[in-house]
C-alpha cells in the first residue's frame, strides 16, 4: 500500500488501490485462458473445479466449496453443468445420506489429458520466473488468508 501519512495521498484514487490490480489482473488471466478453455469445453470456474477433481476424485459438495473458495448458490449450478458433460456425478454418501458426494467419470478423468498442456501455454502469457511466480502465490494465499481471517 502507499504511505498514508502524506497530505497528498489520496485513499479513493484508483492507483492507490491494492484492489484494482488484483480485479484486472484476474480479469486479464482469465480472458487469457478463455481460447485455451474453449478447445476442451470448459469455463474457467468449470477447469479450476476439474483441477480439483483430478487430483482428489471424489469428495463432498462442501470440501470441493471449500477448497474452490466458492459458496453453495455458485458451486450447484456450476457441479450440474459438469455433471451434464458427463465430468463428474454427484451421489449421496452411503454413510451419511445427507452429504452429497462428487465424483469424477471416466470421461472427466480422460479430460486431463487434453488439459495438460494449458498451464504450459498459460506460463507463456503470463511470462513470470519460477521464482516470481512463487513469490505472487505466496503473497495472493497471504491475502486470502488475511481476508478471510476478518470474517471470522
Amino acid at each position: 500500500m502507499e504511505n498514508t501519512n502524506t497530505a497528498d495521498f489520496d485513499p479513493l484514487k484508483l492507483d492507490n488501490q491494492l484492489c484494482f490490480p488484483l480485479y484486472a489482473c484476474a480479469k486479464e488471466v482469465v480472458r487469457r485462458y478463455t481460447p485455451f478453455l474453449n478447445e476442451i469445453d470448459l469455463t474457467y470456474t468449470q477447469y479450476i473445479t476439474m483441477m480439483v477433481m483430478w487430483e482428489c476424485k471424489s469428495l463432498s459438495v462442501r470440501e470441493l466449496g471449500e477448497k474452490l473458495l466458492l459458496d453453495s448458490g455458485t458451486l450447484t449450478p456450476l457441479l450440474k453443468k459438469l455433471e451434464a458433460k458427463g465430468l463428474v456425478i454427484r451421489e449421496r454418501s452411503h454413510e451419511d445420506e445427507r452429504k452429497l458426494n462428487v465424483v469424477i467419470t471416466e470421461k472427466g478423468e480422460a479430460l486431463r489429458s487434453r488439459a495438460l498442456g494449458i498451464p504450459r501455454q498459460m506460463g507463456k502469457c503470463v511470462d513470470l520466473s519460477a521464482e516470481d511466480a512463487a513469490e505472487l502465490r505466496r503473497l495472493l494465499n497471504k491475502l486470502i488468508d488475511n481476508v478471510r481471517q476478518e470474517e471470522r
